[in-house]
């Protein structure tokens, strides 16, 4: 059997921008990206602590060490600098892997840095 799980999770990262003229997608810090192990156009979910919203995009690499989460392109409707955020990604994998797999999660400080030595 083949299910979905946790893959990467940053919990309660800060909306610092919110683009509408953007293609669209969500720009994350790049030391975020690492240390949630997400990479450039993963598929992510966003969900919005402030509002209730979900929505699906892919990811953008933004600046390293620049504390960076922009909503870009239709997605600025619902998300607003400010917004208290989590984004999350899921694998398939095997029932009995899934049992002993441990997703990559970051908790980043509200100007979404990573307090160091925790992830």
């Amino acid at each position: 059997m083949h299910i979905q799980v946790l893959k990467s999770k940053i919990h309660r990262a800060t909306v610092t921008d919110a683009n509408i003229n953007y293609v669209g997608s969500i720009t994350i810090d790049e030391d975020l990206m690492n240390t949630a192990n997400l990479i450039e156009f993963e598929k992510v979910q966003v969900l919005n602590i402030n509002n209730g919203e979900r929505i699906e995009t892919y990811v953008i690499k933004g600046k390293k060490r620049s504390g960076t989460i922009c909503l870009n392109g239709a997605a600025a409707r619902k998300f607003l600098p400010g917004d208290i955020v989590i984004i999350v990604s899921y694998a398939g994998m095997e029932f009995e892997a899934a049992k002993k797999f441990k997703p990559a999660i970051a908790f980043p400080d509200s100007e979404n840095k990573l307090p160091k030595g925790k992830k």
